[in-house]
């Protein structure tokens, strides 16, 4: 397969293919309008779908803007905004487009009203890992189908963070078998939602700032998150009573950072290059934070506040896997990009099991 760079110290010509950002970096008299680009400061506003400073996802964020500001000496200088500090969680996406902020730090599966297809760029249950989404997006033109679907809504799309595997979720009923889940309330957004409604659920969609009353008051029944980590702090163990793995929803769920278009091709062609930078250091650590301390956290919830953790039932996976085949060929049917993402993914992701089958799952299935 053909290398592509993504990122680089030539400026967004060589950041981004197929010609998408081919109107960035114009070129100036070194005396003039790139002299003084190059003294001037930018401030912006980054928008993010995560409570304020909220571990692993908002720190992620608050990472984000602090290395921009540090590789950029001061020129480009980016003020974060919690969930509801500026406008609500899941009114990132229009807030970035209309240049309420210049940039935004979410999840594109909230984003499946705009196109069906963004869902791809997140996660899909029964889908790639962290590793593999990353090696898609980068190395096996995901990131450009990604761009061109957010390009007529003015945006710029990025990775900038994946949670890795997540857990399965929080209930306050035990599944023992996929009768279950009828009548199921949950709170769970994107691809899993769907399968999980047509296996008999009902999906609910809420912002992470909702879901801890929702669940104590009963509104729903049980919720996913993300993962130990995260869950503990927004200390869901308090109002639910089963803690269920693994999460087949989300087994790599990346975090996108998303810019208005505008606004970074005003940008001087090495502050574009900083922002591209920035994100995919982010990505990598993201990953290496929950990796470190979600098995930390696990214990504390397990020896510190009696978890009943529970692994989902084969049967019940077993349902939920042929489910979300039929969900996501439904989904590449709607219209053309949706089908040409669908296809990249699938056979992308065929040849990636094919490789891990005799590296990764081998090696751990004897490392025990």
């Amino acid at each position: 397969m053909k290398r592509r760079h993504f990122l680089g110290t030539a400026g967004a010509g060589a950041l981004l293919t197929g010609g998408l950002l081919s109107g960035c970096g114009k070129e100036s008299s070194p005396g003039g309008e790139q002299a003084a680009a190059s003294q001037q400061t930018y401030h912006w506003k980054m928008v993010t779908t995560w409570p304020k400073n909220f571990p692993g996802l908002g720190s992620g964020a608050n990472l984000l803007a602090k290395l921009v500001g540090e590789m950029s000496g001061g020129r480009l200088k980016v003020k974060v905004y919690g969930a509801n500090e500026l406008v609500p969680p899941l009114e990132v996406f229009d807030a970035v487009a209309n240049g309420t902020a210049e940039m935004g730090h979410t999840s594109a599966y909230y984003w499946k009203g705009k196109n069906p297809a963004t869902q791809f760029f997140s996660t899909v249950p029964f889908g790639m890992t962290a590793q593999e989404m990353n090696a898609w997006l980068y190395y096996g033109g995901g990131m450009e189908l990604w761009r061109e679907v957010y390009a007529p809504y003015g945006l710029i799309p990025v990775a900038a963070g994946n949670s890795g595997v997540q857990m399965g979720g929080w209930f306050n009923r035990e599944i023992k078998g996929v009768d279950d889940l009828q009548g199921l309330k949950m709170r769970i957004p994107g691809l899993g939602g769907e399968v999980l409604k047509r296996a008999g659920g009902t999906p609910v969609g809420m912002p992470g700032t909702e879901i801890f009353t929702s669940l104590q008051s009963g509104v729903i029944d049980a919720t996913e998150w993300v993962g130990p980590y995260n869950d503990l702090a927004l200390g869901l163990y308090k109002v639910a009573k089963y803690y269920y793995y693994p999460g087949w929803h989300e087994p790599g769920t990346t975090l996108e950072c998303m810019l208005n278009r505008e606004s970074f091709e005003a940008l001087p062609a090495d502050l574009q290059s900083i922002v591209m930078n920035a994100c995919k250091v982010v990505n990598v650590d993201m990953l290496a934070e929950f990796t470190a301390r979600n098995n930390a956290a696990l214990q504390t919830l397990v020896n510190d506040h009696h978890v009943d953790v529970r692994a989902f039932p084969r049967p019940v996976l077993d349902k939920l896997r042929v489910i979300s085949e039929d969900v996501v060929a439904d989904i590449a049917a709607e219209d053309e990009l949706s089908a040409r993402v669908y296809e990249s993914y699938s056979q992308f992701r065929k040849q990636v099991v094919a490789w891990h089958d005799i590296s990764e799952r081998t090696y751990l299935n004897i490392r025990g």
